[in-house]
């Protein structure tokens, strides 16, 4: 994820999708997981809201693209330093090649698509809302013998107070329509930027 630069609002409807993938792949019992902020109706003070837009399959398919491209520069920057102005004129030309006009456009279109994939049944792909996706998350880190208990009280944890805060409201229903159908092209994708 890029929390340098994009605001993390959203970023536990991610999280809560890419948990699904390492529950279910077993990764998460090797690993740790994060400490993830939760998403609010109110953005607290400094914090911007989301702009909800109405997407578009040529938006999916530059982030895809835009994403694949800033991986291998992103994954080398540290949380939360102030990013070099180099690396923020290479993520501003990437996001201008792959049909953006700027790198906050390209963050607005990830954070759209974020809110609506955090709402995905893996199993499903349907779309169930992130509360239900928490839910059944929940279920599987109580249900996985692999992970060790400090993991599992804080993956619990972690999840327990995302389960707390209110689910924002998908604005454009036709965004739905459109990441499900992009679904299995968007996961890759999604799980990285939580890791």
């Amino acid at each position: 994820m890029r929390p340098f630069i994009r605001p993390v609002a959203l970023s536990i409807v991610c999280l809560a999708a890419s948990l699904t993938f390492l529950a279910t792949d077993g990764a998460l019992a090797q690993g740790k997981m994060a400490p993830a902020p939760a998403p609010a109706a109110a953005p607290p003070a400094g914090q911007m809201q989301l702009k909800q837009i109405a997407l578009t399959q040529k938006q999916i398919d530059g982030a895809v693209a835009a994403d694949k491209e800033m991986d291998p520069i992103t994954s080398k920057l540290q949380p939360n330093a102030k990013p070099d102005p180099k690396v923020i004129a290479q993520l501003e030309a990437i996001s201008k090649k792959n049909g953006f006009a700027s790198y906050a456009e390209f963050n607005g279109v990830m954070d759209n698509i974020a809110l609506v994939f955090g709402g995905i049944d893996p199993a499903t792909k349907k779309y169930v809302g992130s509360e239900a996706v928490l839910k059944a998350q929940i279920a599987q880190v109580q249900a996985d013998k692999k992970m060790s208990a400090k993991d599992k009280k804080e993956a619990l944890d972690d999840l327990n107070a995302a389960l707390k805060q209110p689910e924002p409201a998908v604005e454009n229903k036709g965004n739905i329509d459109l990441v499900v159908a992009n679904f299995d092209k968007l996961a890759p994708m999604m799980a990285d930027n939580q890791q």
